[in-house]
């Protein structure tokens, strides 16, 4: 199991990034959750095996239809473990 925040820039807010992302994170079985940062970008918490978070990824790096990512920044962190699902934070 690994662990990664991940940051994403571009137009990400008020796009429905939020809940692009929980359906991505439920297709591939990821734990955790996303949100909205205050200087325009979205933070993604993600927990799950290896491979599973590599495709979580490579999908969010598209966005939903109406965002544009500019730039995505990965940190591996050892997760917690704690988290059950996967949730929008606010």
């Amino acid at each position: 199991m690994i662990g990664v925040k991940i940051y994403l820039s571009g137009v990400v807010q008020g796009v429905g990034f939020r809940y692009f992302t929980r359906s991505v994170a439920k297709k591939f079985g990821v734990k955790g959750f996303v949100k909205n940062l205050s200087d325009g970008r979205v933070m993604a918490v993600v927990e799950g095996q290896k491979e599973q978070v590599e495709k979580f990824i490579s999908e969010i790096r598209k966005g939903p239809r109406h965002a544009v990512v500019k730039r995505v920044e990965v940190e591996e962190y050892i997760p917690s473990g704690n988290y059950e699902d996967f949730v929008i934070a606010f």
